[in-house]
């Protein structure tokens, strides 16, 4: 999926959210709020299986997130609690499963800061400072490595990774608009309308 196709539809870099403004929300909840497709507050692996599909992601990669996002999450987001066998993530939670080695965007209480958004783009965007090449994107990821943190370095690989191969554009960069889509929220519920679209225009 072309980013250029899905960046004319996304919110603009001040939108606000019931009146408050993004950095007094806990916006990390709103990002993943996507897989939760009953509305229950609670994700399990099966949902974030579908939503993975929605977005474009093939069976494997879609089984292999669900694996490991909801077997790696779930006990974070249950302090406290008794393991599950459904390894439900509970979203309301979903700040006590930040990782190490990522950019700091979220603070640890899953608010949006901007400061550090912007400052992402001011160091690691050199060719343009509206988008992140491949080699940019990787470069900021082993700065962003802390010592040791061998799972974080995994997780924000993956993560970064996925995001670059399903919505890079067709020049293959990933724009300011799309990044800052993913952190608040918007840009997952937009590629499963896109996707949905484009499924609906090959049936007719």
């Amino acid at each position: 999926m072309a980013s250029s196709q899905v960046n004319s539809k996304l919110p603009s870099s001040d939108n606000h959210y019931d009146g408050m403004s993004m950095e007094d929300q806990n916006i990390l909840q709103k990002h993943v709020a996507f897989f939760d497709q009953n509305n229950d507050g609670i994700v399990y692996p099966w949902e974030t299986f579908k939503g993975f599909r929605e977005i474009g992601c093939g069976v494997l990669l879609s089984s292999v997130a669900a694996v490991f996002i909801n077997t790696g999450l779930s006990g974070k987001t249950r302090p406290g609690r008794c393991p599950s066998l459904l390894f439900p993530i509970e979203i309301k939670n979903i700040q006590k499963a930040k990782h190490g080695s990522d950019t700091g965007v979220y603070d640890s209480n899953g608010r949006f800061i901007a400061s550090r958004f912007e400052e992402l783009f001011r160091k690691h965007a050199r060719t343009n400072p509206a988008y992140l090449t491949s080699d940019e994107l990787m470069g900021m990821l082993k700065e962003n490595r802390d010592p040791k943190d061998y799972v974080g370095w995994v997780a924000s690989y993956s993560e970064w990774k996925i995001l670059y191969m399903l919505c890079k554009d067709n020049n293959g960069v990933l724009t300011k608009d799309t990044v800052r889509a993913v952190y608040d929220g918007s840009l997952f519920e937009q590629m499963a309308k896109d996707k949905a679209a484009a499924s609906s225009r090959k049936r007719t």
